[in-house]
């Protein structure tokens, strides 16, 4: 039996089930709908975030009569002036040109609901509640039907003219993870990266709605479903190359590097990881897609391609600083932070210094993290301890305890320069972690 809106209501967060100034359709012949996710999820029984509205019959001229305010640039939408949800006026599109911004709007009183449900991307995201008692549900292409199949159907061939749709589709595969995308949707979404649709996707859309998905709980289903349509060689192309590359089984039983990848990016949902994090875990590997055949199935030295890898790509999709640096450490270092049990103590201090933990230590925790989820993201090893990661915070935090101000201006006054000062503030932090007696004489120095 298909889920009723009036048994999921609850889910809904407050806001009074009259949304505009009045009462919906209190203006000559307008109607106000909420529409999309928020339908979706209240009949699945899910907290619901955000509302979004559709009016019908209205103009713009008439919402700037009762009060809200406009923010839409390429078509009418406009803000409550109490709520400040949106309200976008029923529309319907045109394709004009390839990519994203290639539509032309048309937004009129005379567009009906039916119409703008049309030019959704799914059937369960085309499903219309009239009021919030659920009273009246509108459902003209089996949405309700498609949540209880637990399937991603497109709506109408409209779905092809919007290359984002893809990246949803993906998005939502890695938040309901026990849906699938029909294959009419799945043979749609090929046809639309072998016409070159996906190509004009803009760069900052695919970061968008990656690092969306990236946060879901199954993040290994957004690139699933975007390596079914093939996608995902058109826009994470070096990505995709990691599935087929082998590595040792005595270290990852698993023994494919993409297997593997997914693997990790599941675990730091588990983990609950932030955002840099999961992206870290994303790219810590890249190098090992440009091993030389026969190196494998080792791969020496993939540590320094992936970090130059991912710097590419980071400049490419414009993904956020904070995001970027912290993939670049874990890139570069993980294998030494992996292998930190057989170090001594300066080698330990010099692993911190590298990656700049004594002046971001919070920043260190979480490359300590992308490091768990990698060690515990290999085949029957998910509930493994990482111990690497307590035994680097003891040494970071014995370090952090040498007074450094007294050894710079004790050293200043003999007339050392920056670098030995430095040196000397070193020699004291590798003391202090030996002292800690986290080490011992046979480690690594």
């Amino acid at each position: 039996m298909a889920p009723t809106f009036a048994a999921s209501r609850a889910a809904l967060p407050p806001g009074g089930a009259q949304p505009c100034l009045g009462r919906p359709g209190a203006a000559a012949g307008m109607q106000t709908y909420l529409v999309g996710g928020a339908v979706r999820d209240a009949l699945l029984g899910l907290e619901v975030k955000d509302r979004d509205w559709v009016v019908v019959g209205a103009t713009p001229e008439l919402m700037l009569q009762q009060g809200f305010v406009p923010v839409g640039k390429d078509f009418p939408v406009f803000l409550h002036p109490t709520t400040h949800e949106e309200f976008a006026l029923a529309r319907t599109e045109r394709k004009t040109a390839p990519g994203y911004h290639g539509f032309q709007f048309h937004a009129a009183a005379d567009v009906t609901l039916e119409q703008d449900l049309a030019r959704r991307d799914l059937t369960i995201n085309a499903i219309a509640v009239a009021d919030l008692a659920g009273a009246e549900l509108i459902d003209p292409y089996g949405g309700q039907q498609d949540l209880k199949r637990k399937v991603f159907r497109h709506v109408t061939q409209a779905f092809r003219e919007d290359p984002v749709r893809i990246l949803r589709v993906a998005r939502l595969a890695a938040r309901f993870a026990d849906f699938s995308v029909a294959p009419e949707t799945t043979q749609l979404m090929r046809e639309m990266v072998q016409s070159g649709e996906v190509d004009h996707l803009v760069a900052e859309r695919v970061w968008q709605e990656l690092a969306k998905g990236l946060m879901e709980s199954t993040p290994s289903r957004l690139f699933a479903v975007l390596r079914e349509c093939g996608a995902l060689e058109r826009v994470l192309p070096e990505v995709e190359r990691l599935w087929g590359v082998p590595q040792r089984a005595d270290y990852h039983p698993e023994i494919d590097t993409g297997v593997h990848l997914m693997m990790v990016l599941d675990m730091s949902a588990r983990l609950q990881a932030s955002l840099p994090v999961r992206l870290a875990c994303l790219f810590h590997d890249l190098g090992k897609a440009t091993t030389s055949v026969e190196l494998l199935p080792r791969h020496h030295g993939h540590e320094e391609r992936s970090e130059r890898l991912l710097k590419s790509i980071c400049q490419r999709l414009r993904v956020p600083t904070d995001c970027r640096e912290l993939a670049e450490v874990v890139a570069r270092e993980h294998g030494n932070i992996h292998r930190s049990a057989e170090l001594g103590a300066a080698a330990l201090v010099r692993l911190l210094q590298r990656c700049d933990a004594f002046r971001k230590p919070q920043r260190f925790a979480e490359v300590l993290l992308a490091c768990e989820c990698d060690a515990r993201g290999r085949l029957g090893f998910f509930d493994s301890a990482y111990p690497q990661a307590a035994r680097l915070l003891v040494a970071l935090a014995a370090a952090q305890r040498v007074a450094t101000q007294p050894i710079a201006e004790q050293a200043m006054a003999s007339g050392a320069d920056g670098r030995k000062v430095g040196e000397l503030i070193a020699q004291a932090r590798v003391a202090a972690v030996q002292a800690s007696g986290l080490v011992n004489a046979s480690a690594c120095g």
